[in-house]
């Protein structure tokens, strides 16, 4: 019996390829996931002293922040108020918005960019999913299916490994660079001094958090690829299994019709 063409094992390729880009997408979004909860957020802003930054106490750092990221995530208008540090009399202590306007204009890309990100996960969970669903009837494709994850895991942890590097080696140029490429020029830029978005998220909140995500990210990839490994040896006994099967029923011809080939002769 004839393999499959020259164009099919192609094809076959690039989809499995685009199978292993998906499950490295979702890795990296499910990394990133603990790193917007409220606890990290906290715990991270404590320890850069965002509270000492912007003079608030620490219950109106955690109020102000809960409701920028609600906002980012869910939507809003980033519009949340606190009184003045310092401020004493009624008039003087009335609530101000704690975000300016080219503040609320940056989060606003940012949302954009995390909506962005969000489609692009859950596009990679219904590929990698469909792509399952489709393998699990035959052990060759299981096995496939199982090497483009591990691939896909082997991918994210080399891109992880880089930039931590360069991150390491240049951290301030690497952040500049992330947001050049994803901002308009200009808009990113806000003084320390003045303005809460940077004394709420100093540089020690994000290089930090850059650090625990590529650790968490690393060892999640790293642990799928080991994963993947080890499913994709079981399903290539189960194919061995199957092609003793076949020639116990139909000589060796049989077994050799049951197995893909792997390029046109």
């Amino acid at each position: 019996m004839a393999g499959p063409s020259a164009p099919q094992v192609v094809a076959g390729q690039l989809a499995w390829a685009i199978v292993s880009l998906g499950a490295a997408l979702l890795l990296l979004g499910v990394s990133i996931l603990p790193f917007l909860t409220p606890a990290w957020i906290h715990f991270e802003q404590d320890r850069a002293g965002s509270a000492a930054f912007t003079g608030y106490d620490a219950a109106t750092v955690s109020r102000a922040t809960d409701s920028i990221v609600h906002d980012l995530l869910l939507g809003g208008d980033f519009a949340v108020s606190a009184a003045t540090p310092g401020c004493q009399g009624a008039s003087a202590c009335a609530p101000v918005q704690v975000l300016d306007s080219r503040e609320v204009s940056h989060m606003q890309d940012v949302r954009g960019v995390f909506q962005g990100l969000a489609l692009l996960v859950l596009a990679s969970f219904a590929l990698v999913a469909g792509a399952w669903l489709a393998a699990r009837r035959r052990a060759t494709w299981r096995m496939a299916w199982w090497r483009a994850i591990g691939r896909g895991g082997r991918w994210l942890a080399v891109f992880m490994v880089v930039v931590g590097v360069l991150s390491v080696v240049a951290f301030d140029a690497a952040f500049e660079v992330f947001h050049e490429l994803l901002f308009p020029a200009g808009s990113f830029s806000f003084d320390p001094r003045t303005e809460r978005l940077v004394q709420l998220f100093p540089d020690q909140f994000w290089s930090e958090t850059s650090l625990a995500l590529g650790i968490l990210a690393l060892a999640l990839s790293i642990a799928i690829a080991v994963i993947a490994v080890r499913r994709a040896s079981r399903a290539g006994r189960d194919v061995a299994g199957t092609d003793l099967a076949v020639t116990a029923s139909g000589g060796p011809g049989a077994a050799q019709a049951a197995l893909p080939r792997r390029s046109a002769p």
